[in-house]
């Protein structure tokens, strides 16, 4: 029916052409006819030309309708296909951005997740809480909507939520930050409320964000709207449930110094969990559990200590290269030459892990035994954070007592080894910002670089007089990978 209006047309606008090509040209010649004696140029005859082969192309025009009508339709067609085809990648496009959330039920259980002992503990009450919710609801008490998971690459994080799912056996809905991140505005913002409406429709649930900083960093003028959007919309769903939903928001992330401040407020992310690289017992564990069922002949207890900076993923690949090397040998028994070998192949193919040297050992041992005896606060071999005083009104005083656990490891090192050593950057970075705050915010003090040479020299003076603990703690710290309130 469309071909047969489309012809109709092309035959009418042929007629109304010809039509209008005559009666100009007879409306041109009776106006030359009346008017010859004042033509002076051949303007008046190219007109004539320009209307006669108007003419002829409309008279052309109708004889050809039939081939002209291909040749459009034909065009038509194609211009239909390539704008259907434009369409459809448009639509796959669009379907390819869109989450496919489903929920996953979780196998794993606390027993599967080695050397994590005071994080079980603290995960423990959310497990219960998800399994007897009315024991708490009774009460009046409300669990933190958001649980934030904070440590290092490869120690367990996504892990630990999968446990969490597991010992609570409730649906599991993971999904990572980057997935999140969209081209097309408004996408990424969807996407949070699709997740958080399946998830409240399958309620008790768990719902698991992996590297929430992809679209949890600070906002500022610089930031990209999109990612803002979707914060937004995050922070939104946090607010729209009660802490007696029955739905546990758990996120991970390695770099919780840029996430934004309203994540973590009270409402929101309000419990975080710390999880470090494992000590000599931790470590332990995992090789135990990753060894289960396989036969060895080596020295777990050596392979433990020699393993110091190893996270719970670098135990993992090393059981599994060393099982690789023992296939490729031919035998049955694991031994040291593919511990050795695995072991190689880690330290110079995965720069992430740090393998120290015992000399290297000795000298963190003693940045962080400085730390610990300044601070008065547990503190493990790997553990990059530093205990100090939060205090919503802080004092001078308060202030400057900050500054010294930042410096106290840098300065331990200097007076236990005769030797300044670079250890961690950000500890000093630290000092200096809030000896700059000290100076420029509060206006307590008029240089941030004397402020530094004050606390530094107190400092060498404090250690060195007490350099024999600083000793004790070092050994202490070297042997166990810990330092506990009962070393200090």
């Amino acid at each position: 029916m469309s071909q047969n209006l489309d012809k109709k047309n092309l035959d009418k606008n042929f007629k109304l052409m010809g039509m209008s090509a005559i009666i100009l040209l007879v409306l041109f010649l009776y106006t030359v006819y009346k008017s010859s004696d004042h033509i002076q140029t051949g303007s008046y005859y190219f007109g004539i030309i320009f209307l006669l082969l108007l003419l002829s192309f409309a008279i052309f025009a109708r004889f050809k309708q039939d081939k002209i009508k291909k040749v459009l339709n034909k065009n038509k067609f194609e211009e239909k296909s390539f704008s259907s085809e434009l369409s459809s990648v448009r639509e796959s496009k669009y379907e390819d951005s869109t989450i496919n959330i489903n929920a996953v039920s979780s196998n794993i259980r606390f027993k599967d997740v080695a050397g994590i002992k005071d994080v079980k503990s603290e995960l423990e009450e959310i497990v219960d809480f998800l399994n007897k919710p009315k024991k708490y609801i009774e009460h009046g008490v409300k669990l933190p909507k958001g649980v934030l998971l904070v440590g290092p690459p490869g120690v367990g994080k996504t892990l630990i939520a999968r446990a969490v799912a597991g010992e609570a056996d409730v649906p599991f809905f993971y999904q990572s930050g980057a997935s999140f991140v969209q081209i097309y505005v408004g996408m990424g913002a969807k996407k949070v409320r699709e997740l958080f409406t399946k998830a409240k429709a399958s309620a008790p649930a768990i719902i698991f964000i992996d590297e929430i900083d992809a679209i949890g960093k600070k906002r500022g003028a610089k930031s990209n709207d999109e990612r803002e959007s979707t914060l937004n919309e995050l922070l939104t769903q946090m607010d729209g449930f009660e802490g007696d939903s029955s739905i546990i928001v758990i996120a991970a992330t390695n770099k919780i110094e840029v996430l934004d401040e309203a994540l973590l407020r009270a409402g929101r992310f309000d419990r975080r969990v710390f999880i470090n690289l494992p000590n000599i017992e931790d470590r332990k564990k995992i090789l135990e559990l990753y060894l289960h069922n396989k036969h060895y002949e080596f020295d777990l207890d050596k392979l433990a200590l020699e393993t110091s900076g190893f996270s719970s993923a670098a135990l993992s690949t090393l059981v599994n290269e060393a099982l690789l090397n023992m296939i490729k040998r031919d035998a049955k028994v694991l031994e040291n030459v593919d511990i050795d070998l695995a072991k190689y192949k880690l330290e110079f193919g995965k720069k992430e892990i740090l393998i120290l040297s015992e000399g290297q050992k000795n000298i963190l041992a003693i940045y962080q035994a400085s730390k610990a005896y300044i601070s008065k606060n547990e503190i493990s071999l790997f553990d990059e954070s530093v205990k100090k005083i939060n205090s919503v009104y802080p004092s001078y005083n308060e202030l400057l007592e900050n500054i010294k656990r930042y410096l106290a490891g840098s300065i331990g090192v200097e007076v236990i080894k005769k030797e300044k050593y670079a250890v961690n950057s950000n500890d000093l970075n630290r000092a200096y910002e809030l000896a700059n705050k000290i100076v420029v915010d509060y206006k307590m003090a008029k240089d941030a670089d004397v402020l530094i040479n004050d606390m530094s020299n107190e400092l060498r003076s404090e250690l060195s007089q007490n350099a024999k603990e600083i000793n004790r703690l070092k050994d202490i710290i070297i042997q166990n990978e810990v330092i506990t309130f009962d070393d200090i």
